[in-house]
């Protein structure tokens, strides 16, 4: 199958294209490099890639592809915030015309990277994919409006699936430190602290980005009528947990850490738990093998690999919206998100 992967340099694309393409598949990576100087440890297996942003693409762009899987986004909370109206723009219009022309080219399956901040302020309940959403960020919000616009797309030659993920955790070429388990166990590593900066009392549901790259390619290899206009819950259901039971598990991984508060850290108002027992009856190809512990130490060793200091943390190399707040005062940005200048190395 040729498959365009939008995003694949970033977080999760650097290790989704090279699994998709040792998997079989031909893969053409379509990405702008945002992340360029954001690199972590040993560098992603380079694949055929296109230069471009997704606003810019052109039904030609699209021409030959069996499958358009899409990762690429303004991603998450906090920098979704920053300029909302950016985040629509190119997570929400920009996905929906890439839906759009994919149909128009002919591509058969559009396989749509989703969030489960879509449940956002849920509480204490287990959420399957017909539960109320509530999104309470710009960007779980965008997610939503695509799930609604991509699914009126729909027909008997065009499959659209919607892959809830739950929050990323594990090591990547594209490293974040702006995901829980990631940031929690780089602090107990590089300061002895384990720190929570809520009241550790929110759920949240986590899943490795290798188990989100199966469900990818589980839908791949599915027969239509199971995938068709479908929505996924991806992780596990016994995978929940509340934001100081995963500090408990770093701490319990990271040698001589121990569990900190912030002094103003208060409730969180995203809360959800999430019940994936869809993804798992419907996909027998979806069998994620990873779990807060196993994670948390594959995290440890590799901070410990690559000597992360604190320094790093605090220049903000891997914290998306750390970064994205220096390439724009530095000039490399224009206030579209757009790069100004051709050289995209930024020092750290």
């Amino acid at each position: 199958m040729k498959i365009l992967l939008t995003g694949h340099k970033g977080y999760i694309g650097a290790i989704s294209g090279p699994i998709l393409k040792s998997a079989g598949h031909h893969v053409v990576g379509l990405d702008t490099d945002l992340f360029a100087g954001c690199e972590f440890g040993e560098p992603a297996d380079e694949i055929v890639e296109i230069r471009k942003d997704i606003r810019d693409l052109t039904e030609a762009d699209l021409n030959g592809f069996d499958a358009v899987v899409h990762l690429a986004a303004l991603s998450n909370d906090p920098l979704s915030n920053l300029d909302p109206k950016l985040t629509y723009d190119i997570n929400h219009l920009a996905s929906v015309r890439l839906a759009e022309l994919a149909k128009m080219a002919g591509v058969k399956r559009f396989v749509f990277s989703s969030s489960c901040s879509t449940y956002g302020a849920a509480g204490d309940e287990f959420n399957d994919e017909t539960a109320q959403l509530n999104p309470v960020t710009p960007y779980g919000d965008s997610k939503v409006l695509v799930e609604r616009d991509v699914a009126r797309l729909a027909d008997d030659h065009f499959s659209p699936t919607y892959l809830r993920n739950a929050t990323a955790y594990g090591v990547s070429p594209l490293l974040r430190l702006d995901v829980v388990l990631n940031d929690l166990v780089a602090w107990a590593y590089t300061t002895g602290r384990v720190y929570i900066k809520s009241d550790g009392s929110p759920w949240r549901p986590i899943v490795h980005i290798r188990d989100i790259t199966t469900a990818i390619l589980a839908v791949l290899d599915a027969p239509p009528d199971d995938i068709h206009n479908e929505i996924f819950n991806v992780g596990r259901t016994d995978e929940n947990y509340r934001i100081h039971e995963l500090a408990t598990i770093v701490a319990e991984t990271v040698p001589g850490s121990r569990v900190e508060y912030a002094p103003d850290g208060g409730p969180d108002k995203r809360c959800y738990r999430i019940n994936c027992e869809k993804i798992r009856r419907v996909l027998p190809g979806f069998q994620p093998v990873w779990t807060a512990r196993k994670g948390a130490q594959e995290l440890y060793e590799a901070y410990r690999a690559a000597g992360l200091t604190f320094a790093d943390l605090e220049r903000g190399r891997f914290a998306r919206i750390s970064h994205i707040q220096r390439l724009l005062k530095g000039g490399h940005l224009d206030a579209s998100m757009r790069w100004v200048h051709c050289e995209k190395v930024i020092s750290y």
